[in-house]
């Protein structure tokens, strides 16, 4: 069995910070069914703007609202407006991680979806070789 990376939310804006909640990210509906990310399932996040990395759950925000709000005591690593990579993992057999794709949504300053990102498996990029200029 191998944990491979099932979804990631690229480049969201935190857009508010909850310190007395009880814990928890609210995610956009919308951002977590387009990301493959249910109620309550783990993920990670990671602050761009000052390195920070917690794990914590997904809850439902109000969908198409863009609203990603950081709550409890992992509020006190971020600040509204940072820049955070929400990631979710899986465990899958061997000889299904080797062709696993996982679901990447991109989002705008809104966290509006601007793009489902295709990814495609390093090893599947065929590097072709540059043809000599004679």
């Amino acid at each position: 069995m191998r944990t491979m990376m099932k979804s990631k939310i690229h480049r969201a804006r935190v857009t508010q910070v909850d310190l007395d909640y009880e814990g928890s990210i609210t995610i956009d509906t919308s951002l977590m069914e387009a990301s493959d990310i249910l109620p309550f399932e783990r993920v990670e996040v990671l602050n761009v703007n000052n390195g920070a990395r917690f794990s914590t759950y997904a809850i439902e925000g109000e969908a198409n609202s863009g609203i990603i709000g950081i709550n409890g005591a992992a509020a006190r690593l971020v600040a509204k407006g940072d820049i955070v990579l929400i990631l979710s993992y899986c465990q899958v057999p061997d000889d299904e991680a080797i062709s696993m794709t996982p679901s990447i949504v991109r989002v705008d300053s809104q966290n509006r979806i601007i793009e489902p990102l295709p990814m495609v498996p390093q090893w599947e990029r065929i590097q072709k070789p540059v043809a000599s200029s004679q």
